[in-house]
């Protein structure tokens, strides 16, 4: 036994607690972990990521332009959640804002600056369709 000031302390104490330390750590940084990777791919997550790059298309296009947009993983997580015959709901745009909208609770909307009208989406396969034109004159 070792005596430092008033206190003994036996051998082993002090590696069980290392241990018992490092332990709880671990299982709660795998918690973490789990729980950072299961909401990377979910619906929320795609509703922000298109719409903001939907938006940025829009800021970037020009009228006349047709732009095709590739949203497999939003179409996928959309069917499970919304259901197949609601997939044409899934992104709206009015009033310079883009709405996607992936799941029954939710939705993210984002808007953009550029002075144009889009004049129709809707999706064709895999794909966004969007028909740039200018704006009407009030």
């Amino acid at each position: 036994m070792f005596i430092t000031g008033r206190k003994s302390v036996k051998r082993g104490t002090i590696l069980v607690e290392n241990v018992i330390f490092i332990v709880l750590n671990l299982v709660f940084l795998s918690v973490l972990f789990l729980f950072l990777f299961s909401r990377i791919g979910s619906a929320a997550v795609l509703e922000e990521k298109y719409a903001k790059q939907i938006a940025l298309i829009i800021d970037a296009a020009k009228p006349g332009m047709k732009i095709s947009l590739n949203m497999g993983d939003a179409i996928e997580k959309a069917e499970k959640e919304l259901g197949k015959d609601k997939i044409d709901e899934a992104v709206k745009i009015s009033d310079n804002v883009v709405m996607v909208k992936l799941r029954e609770r939710g939705g993210y909307s984002y808007s953009f600056f550029n002075d144009v009208s889009v004049n129709s989406s809707y999706f064709s396969g895999n794909n966004l369709m969007l028909f740039i034109e200018e704006k009407p004159e009030i």
